[in-house]
């Protein structure tokens, strides 16, 4: 069920999205050769606390950590470990935040130090497909507009587009109804509302779209091994379009 949120809740989103884009901007700043996720993920969950805030991901379906620190082919849910970043790796960073009851979920992509070209236009196409998927945003349009417009512009550029998972709504819960996938056709799908909330979060490859599941049990990788980039913001549905609440 999709759940409807009211402008008071919005605003306390908005709270939360600030304080965890603050945060990951400060994670994104520590990342350079030699440091480890595991350092990452630590400074992380200090600074949501210093906000006076939770991890929102820590303890979620037995997730031990606040980070998800995804590596190179590791294109989501990566598990922070003793690894140390090396020059030419890209990591993905995704956080989530709880503050006064309610996440907020963001990602992005960042390189590690000098990075090949392919890599560096893969992050920009990733975050463009992200910038593209948010302004086709308003009341009335469907979910499959948003992946039609995400899907299109990525595989124009030769990636490929992550098939078997998606964005999501949000709110007290960390996933909630609708899914927001990111390829679809025009026109179809659920049309969004005013006051909903959602995540918008493409997963762009290198290679071959398809993915698999790690040993870990968690993480999930590009099949082929090639490198994957992943970008999100939440985004509350407006009157007029729509309103990104994950901005400093």
């Amino acid at each position: 069920m999709v759940s409807i949120k009211t402008q008071e809740e919005i605003a306390i989103m908005a709270e939360g999205g600030k304080i965890l884009a603050t945060v990951l901007k400060e994670i994104e700043k520590m990342v350079a050769p030699g440091i480890t996720t595991l350092q990452l993920d630590r400074a992380a969950e200090a600074l949501i606390l210093k906000h006076g805030a939770k991890p929102a991901f820590k303890g979620y379906e037995g997730f031990g950590y606040s980070l998800c620190a995804s590596v190179n082919d590791v294109i989501v849910h990566g598990l922070p470990s003793k690894y140390a970043l090396q020059n030419g790796d890209i990591i993905g960073l995704d956080l989530g935040v709880k503050w006064r009851g309610y996440n907020t979920d963001m990602a992005v992509t960042v390189p590690v130090g000098e990075v090949s070209f392919e890599a560096q236009r893969l992050m920009q196409v990733t975050k463009k497909a992200l910038r593209l998927g948010i302004k086709k945003v308003r009341p009335g349009i469907t979910i499959g507009d948003i992946g039609n417009t995400i899907q299109r512009f990525v595989e124009d550029q030769a990636f490929g587009v992550v098939k078997d998972l998606c964005g999501h709504g949000i709110g007290k819960e960390v996933h909630e109804d609708p899914q927001i996938p990111n390829y679809g056709d025009r026109h179809k799908g659920l049309k969004l509302q005013e006051g909903m909330v959602i995540c918008i979060e493409p997963m762009v490859t290198q290679g071959t779209w398809q993915i698999k599941r790690a040993k870990d049990g968690y993480s999930f990788a590009t099949r082929d091994g090639l490198l994957g980039a992943h970008f999100e913001h939440t985004l509350a549905i407006t009157k007029d379009g729509c309103k990104v609440l994950t901005l400093i």
